[in-house]
């Protein structure tokens, strides 16, 4: 025994047994920390031999100080706290969250998730039985009692074959209206080189007859569909000058042309005959937009007036002027439904301000108008200063940037939409017989021009800078709920320029890339529509 304890193999374990006891004994505190990160200056074969230079040569009493190291050390894993209110983890909130208009656009798609996110919110929201947590639990005795209180009604859901509810099933089997596909690309496009860029200019518009005219810099350009060749019409005589605006007559080929220095011209296109030219219309001030109604043209200019000429007339004054904006007139719409209306006038300034004007000097009670409705204001004579003593039937202050985008609704009579630039970048719809606004849109991008459909109750609009979506957009939207139903995208910059071809299927807009572009957005007329001249219309026949 004395020889086994002095051999090699009894000392080691002698030494071995002596060690652990002296380290239990000692407080933790003084126990030798194993370094399992040794410096890297050390070579590898010395690193090893520091590594367990403290722990006797044992791999068993290794581990097990390990192990009781950390167990000291380290609790249990962490749990995070979910939040079970269902409504916030999926942002389900009553009202949906106003999100910036898609830049591909798509209906469908669109249709699709509204649909999903309403199936979603009521499954998990408008059940009066869904727990508000995640994971609840129920009694037995209290589901059983539930349970038998319901088998008398067939509808209950313990008798359905689907977990959703009877009203999402209802939901998701209702008719929806079918929606229409409008193509996203053009089916012609044109070069227009030197075609303006100027917010205040409208140098594009279509002829009953199916002539467009375009304003390229010093000439003006006849284009027709069934010879596709541009033909030049005239050309400026000055050099310093240019054409900023045209519009077409709607009864016979006239048409009125605009320039920068304030002069106005009449042409004849069948003949290419100038009939009336106008010197200085407006003191040499920029004329930005014109618009007919009968043989009457109205003219918009830098001077803050609006100019009301009869071309049938040589006389070289206009027959009446219109003032009420404190900056440019920069849009102008006669509103030609024929009947009590067609002597009504739009006009949009630089002001930010909406002016109606009536051609026949009927006034509103301004006590009447103020207490009706707060946002349109009736103008009497006395208030403001104007010209000949006519003031503005309404005024709308609403927009917050100048107001260029005007149209008024082919279907109903005295309703306007218009279009703030991009400091408002909202369509608006105005009801001018009682002054109030019916609705609001806020279309994230500057608006450029409105014009409406004569087919379907459709309103297009154009765009320019935009703030969160693509810019340079023609949107398409529905009226009366104004909801958007295609958005299509091609020009590279603002689109100044619209116009309405004869039959109503086809726009042609305009833009400072230099290009037109067609687009078939709307249906055309059909042989079954009476026209708007029938004289079975008795509501344009009553005065």
């Amino acid at each position: 025994m004395s020889s086994f304890k002095n051999s090699r193999y009894g000392k080691r374990l002698r030494a071995t047994y002596e060690e652990f006891e002296n380290e239990n004994s000692q407080p933790d505190r003084k126990r030798c920390r194993i370094n399992l990160e040794p410096p890297t200056t050390i070579s590898p074969s010395r690193r090893v031999r520091t590594l367990f230079k403290a722990v006797p040569n044992t791999r068993s009493l290794r581990v097990k100080h390990l192990k009781t190291r950390c167990s000291f050390e380290f609790g249990d894993r962490f749990v995070p706290c979910q939040e079970n209110n269902i409504q916030i983890s999926y942002n389900l909130g009553d009202e949906p969250r106003p999100c910036a208009p898609s830049a591909s656009l798509d209906p469908v798609k669109d249709r699709a998730n509204d649909l999903y996110k309403t199936v979603l919110r009521s499954e998990l929201t408008s059940s009066p039985n869904t727990p508000r947590r995640v994971f609840a639990y129920h009694s037995s005795e209290k589901s059983l009692s539930e349970s038998n209180s319901r088998l008398d009604d067939p509808t209950d859901k313990i008798y359905q074959l689907s977990p959703l509810q009877l009203q999402t099933w209802k939901l998701i089997a209702q008719a929806r209206p079918r929606i229409r596909k409008v193509a996203r690309t053009p089916y012609k496009s044109l070069d227009a080189p030197d075609i303006s860029d100027d917010f205040h200019t409208n140098l594009l518009d279509w002829s009953p007859s199916g002539t467009l005219g375009v304003g390229l810099g010093f000439e003006i350009y006849l284009w027709r569909a069934d010879t596709d060749e541009p033909t030049p019409l005239c050309t400026i005589p000055s050099e310093k000058d240019e054409y900023s605006a045209l519009a077409w007559m709607q009864t016979s080929p006239i048409i009125a042309l605009a320039t920068y220095r304030g002069h106005l011209e009449v042409y004849d296109a069948s003949t290419r005959q100038l009939v009336r030219r106008y010197r200085n219309a407006h003191g040499k001030k920029r004329i930005g937009t014109i618009s007919w109604t009968s043989h009457v043209f109205s003219s918009g200019s830098g001077d803050l007036s609006i100019n009301h000429w009869d071309f049938r007339e040589p006389s070289a004054k206009p027959f009446k002027k219109s003032g009420g904006h404190k900056s440019e007139v920069c849009g102008v719409k006669w509103s030609t439904d024929g009947g009590v209306h067609a002597s009504i006038l739009a006009s949009g300034g630089n002001d930010s301000k909406i002016c109606i004007w009536d051609l026949r000097g009927s006034t509103r009670d301004p006590g009447l108008v103020a207490a009706s409705n707060p946002a349109a204001s009736s103008i009497s004579s006395g208030g403001k200063q104007v010209t000949n003593g006519i003031p503005p039937l309404y005024e709308f202050k609403k927009h917050k940037a100048a107001v260029k985008g005007l149209a008024w609704n082919p279907h109903y009579s005295g309703i306007l939409a218009s279009g703030g630039g991009v400091r408002d970048r909202c369509i608006r719809i105005w009801n001018t017989t009682t002054g109030r606004m019916l609705n609001e849109v806020d279309t994230m991008s500057q608006v450029c021009n409105l014009i409406w459909s004569v087919t379907s109750h459709e309103l297009v609009s154009t765009h320019g800078y935009a703030n969160v979506t693509t810019p340079n957009q023609i949107c398409v939207w529905k009226y009366p709920s104004m909801s958007r139903i295609s958005c299509l995208n091609g020009h590279r910059a603002r689109v100044q320029h619209v116009a309405l071809n004869p039959n109503g299927d086809t726009i042609v807009t305009g833009s400072g890339d230099q290009s037109l572009h067609f687009w078939n957005i709307f249906p055309g007329k059909t042989s079954g529509v009476r026209g708007g001249d029938s004289v079975l219309n008795y509501g344009k026949l009553i005065r």
